[in-house]
């Protein structure tokens, strides 16, 4: 679906220099620090901005060759982005009817009407939950093929959040040939949403992993100095010194629970994953 190989965008002071696959039928998380290369990645893909290297090809074709068709199968929800404060949800919805010669005006009534947003409210008297559940509304019903969704969470509470969720589930569910490329920071919902993630730091890719792998076989080892010392570091992706010793990144937890049955072993989430990456050192 998406394919990017070595893209480079310079800023002074920031270099984004990475690669990385969306493949159809999955969602693929990118998950970082604020600053890491996120947003900047989107908006390269969405043509917002333009890269000074590398290649990027969606649908099976260069970005310079996509048709306005193409670009129509393109469903987006960028933090900062979004239509006029002054705009009803009805005037949102006639404006999307004029662009997407495919949008669902019955499917988006239907999902205003399921998640509570009245038409004729303006998009400035909207909750934060509503202003975000309305910009999910809008990718997901003129047909899109692909969403790339930048912190479509962000700001929510627990309930709105899985509502967000919950469409983005279903959108995947209509057409098992679809695929989503997100970020955010809430990291439970990714966990329960994609199927891979890859991880950025300082504009540069530095783990791609299955959902699946990242949450069986990663852990993060709690081990005293002696044991540390005495132990087998071929599978220790990083280490950070405690007071007590050390914490480490693995990525074979049944090696060491199996040979070090004495030792903490826990399971690794992605937040502990994304604290041991970028602050932990090299083994």
């Amino acid at each position: 679906m998406l394919i990017i190989r070595d893209l480079v965008k310079q800023y002074t002071g920031f270099e984004l220099n990475c690669s990385l696959e969306v493949k159809p039928g999955s969602i693929t998380g990118l998950i970082g620090q604020n600053g890491a290369g996120k947003s900047t990645l989107f908006k390269t893909v969405l043509q917002l901005i333009f890269p000074q290297k590398g290649t990027i090809e969606l649908f099976g074709k260069q970005l310079s060759e996509l048709t306005e068709e193409d670009r129509r199968k393109i469903g987006t929800v960028l933090s900062e982005s979004g239509f006029s404060a002054y705009l009803s949800i009805g005037d949102v919805k006639k404006i999307l009817k004029q662009f997407y010669p495919e949008f669902d005006e019955v499917k988006f009534t239907q999902l205003c009407r399921q998640f509570s947003l009245d038409e004729t409210k303006k998009i400035r008297d909207l909750s934060t939950g509503m202003k975000a559940k309305l910009k999910m509304i809008c990718a997901i019903t003129h047909n899109a093929d692909f969403l790339i969704l930048d912190e479509p969470t962000a700001g929510l509470d627990v309930i709105a959040r899985d509502e967000v969720l919950t469409m983005l589930r279903d959108y995947m569910e209509e057409k098992p040939e679809r695929a989503i490329l997100i970020s955010s920071h809430i990291s439970s919902d990714l966990e329960t949403l994609c199927d891979d993630f890859y991880m950025i730091h300082d504009g540069k890719i530095i783990l791609h992993e299955d959902t699946d792998r990242l949450l069986s076989e990663y852990a993060i080892i709690k081990a005293d100095e002696k044991t540390y010392l005495n132990m087998d570091k071929t599978y220790l992706l990083k280490k950070k010194k405690e007071s007590w010793g050390y914490s480490c990144l693995t990525d074979q937890r049944s090696y060491y629970i199996e040979n070090y049955p004495d030792t903490v072993i826990e399971k690794s989430g992605i937040d502990e994953l994304i604290m041991l990456m970028i602050r932990g050192e090299n083994i």
